[in-house]
């Protein structure tokens, strides 16, 4: 599990998989960690090169000052890459790993060979809600704030079927720096790429839950919408739909990664 200089921090990295194979990098959501994937990984990994990392202010990963910024992010990912000595890579990226992703196939396209984007928007025109929960952080704490995140995340009937999940999740969430959570609030706040998504060249599809209140379906239809020949798959599950669906999940992107 090596540590990535990404220019003043480290990057926490995980890879596992055959050495020769396709890259596949993950990209979580905000305050969770790369063991978000843990449910994927093993499958993934018969196919594919698989590289994880914790965004900056996350898990292992150094805790530069706040605010953040998509570009920022984005460079983080490239400065792994070129750590690990990799060229191109697949990205699949939820929630805010999915706008880092909608970034790097705008912006680094000579890096992504396809892009995976789940759960995830583009613009946010009311700021309101991403500056109450900056607010919230450094006035309550993470911890504070992780109940509720759980059920915006996921659906009712998950959180009663899956406490243990729950529960990991709440923990990766209450430990999450504050000046990282609060840094990414600030860059999915300022985030605009309303422009950037015609740019995007790779073959793309677009992950959504059906009930999802974070991503809602609609914002992941008109990412798919502004991203030529993107197509979208919808599972019925709410946003961080790699836990609420697993397996579906996982059949949608190796399904749309393998070749032809």
């Amino acid at each position: 599990m090596p540590m990535i200089d990404a220019g003043g921090f480290d990057i926490h990295v995980k890879v596992e998989g055959p050495e020769t194979a396709p890259v596949l990098m993950l990209s979580n959501s905000i305050a969770a960690d790369l063991s978000m994937w843990d449910p994927q990984v093993a499958e993934f990994a018969k196919h594919l090169r698989v590289v994880r990392y914790d965004r900056r202010g996350h898990g292992k990963s150094g805790v530069p000052k706040a605010p953040y910024t998509m570009e920022a992010m984005g460079h983080d990912v490239l400065a792994v890459l070129d750590g690990l000595g990799i060229k191109t890579m697949n990205f699949c990226g939820l929630s805010m790993g999915g706008m880092v992703g909608q970034w790097l196939g705008a912006r680094a396209p000579e890096r992504i060979d396809k892009l995976v984007l789940c759960n995830t928007h583009y613009y946010y025109a009311d700021k309101a809600p991403w500056n109450d929960r900056i607010k919230a952080a450094h006035e309550k704490g993470m911890a504070a704030l992780a109940a509720p995140f759980m059920e915006r995340w996921f659906t009712k009937d998950f959180r009663d079927a899956n406490p243990q999940a729950i529960e990991r999740m709440k923990a990766v969430f209450a430990a999450t720096p504050v000046e990282g959570f609060v840094g990414c609030c600030a860059a999915g706040r300022d985030m605009d790429h309303r422009e950037l998504l015609g740019r995007i060249k790779a073959p793309t599809l677009v992950i959504a839950g059906r009930q999802d209140m974070a991503t809602p379906l609609e914002a992941n239809e008109q990412v798919c919408a502004k991203i030529p020949g993107a197509s979208i798959t919808v599972l019925d599950t709410a946003h961080i739909s790699n836990l609420g669906q697993p397996q579906a999940f996982t059949r949608a992107v190796l399904d749309f990664l393998r070749p032809g």
